[in-house]
């Protein structure tokens, strides 16, 4: 039996590998697909590829925009409701770092970064959150899953990025709260992923995290995808308002960190 049979699934950043491998995963269970990126080209990309995996009778609406726009949400949600009556799960993959700045200490940052930072990594959450949760919670079901990252711990030289990500955390934390009992909010904290920023960066730096890691290899968009499928479906009815790392620990104290009490 497919676990996400007649579900429908709202996936932001569903053009890269990281939504594009969840979008991918869910329609092999049986959902059907809101598909949303600010680009064109890679949503269209992302489509093509998950259509192969669509099961009898379920179907993707896409659109291009960005989550970061209200009126951007407005349309999305406009045009994805006229073609399935509700949304039970949405899965917030949009957030960033900007990649041309990566070591910048505190002292260094400049405004504009730190804001568009917290912009990027929270505001869709935001947005599609308090759009789409008054109907769960009409309906009693939701689930929602949010994307952070293992840097949410604290990470010297992009502290912007690690304070938006534990804004992330937080956020999930206090909606589980909000919107207890019967929706289920919680969160993925990836830790070195193949993903666009890692093509970025170059096949030799991917090498070399490969090579330091316990587990000897990349982290690919297919464990993200898994670990938001557990969530996603009932097999995860009893767990809400926690952060799963999906890496390999390097220190205890972040270990620590990413246990909710």
């Amino acid at each position: 039996m497919m676990r996400l049979a007649g579900k429908v699934a709202l996936i932001t950043g569903a053009g890269g590998p990281m939504g594009m491998g969840v979008a991918k995963r869910f329609a092999e269970e049986g959902t059907s697909l809101i598909m949303s990126d600010i680009s064109g080209t890679r949503l269209a990309q992302g489509v093509e590829e998950v259509e192969s995996s669509l099961v009898s009778g379920a179907s993707i609406y896409s659109q291009r925009g960005s989550v970061l726009v209200e009126a951007d949400v407005d349309a999305l949600l406009d045009g994805a409701l006229k073609q399935f009556e509700q949304v039970d799960i949405v899965i917030n993959v949009v957030g960033g770092l900007f990649l041309d700045a990566r070591y910048t200490p505190v002292l260094e940052l400049q405004e504009e970064r730190w804001d568009m930072c917290f912009t990027v990594n929270m505001k869709g959450i935001f947005y599609l959150t308090r759009k789409l949760a008054p109907s769960m919670l009409e309906r009693n079901y939701g689930k929602i899953v949010n994307v952070s990252s293992v840097e949410y711990c604290g990470a010297a030289g992009h502290a912007d990025y690690a304070a938006a990500k534990a804004g992330v955390t937080s956020l999930t934390r206090s909606l589980a709260e909000e919107l207890a009992p019967n929706i289920n909010v919680n969160c993925i904290a990836p830790g070195i992923i193949r993903t666009l920023a890692i093509r970025d960066v170059g096949e030799d730096v991917a090498k070399e995290f490969a090579e330091k890691n316990l587990l000897k290899r990349m982290g690919e968009p297919e464990d993200i995808a898994n670990t938001a499928l557990f969530l996603a479906s009932d097999e995860s009815s009893y767990i809400t308002g926690v952060t799963i790392p999906v890496w390999w620990p390097l220190a205890s104290a972040l270990v620590s960190c990413s246990v909710v009490d």
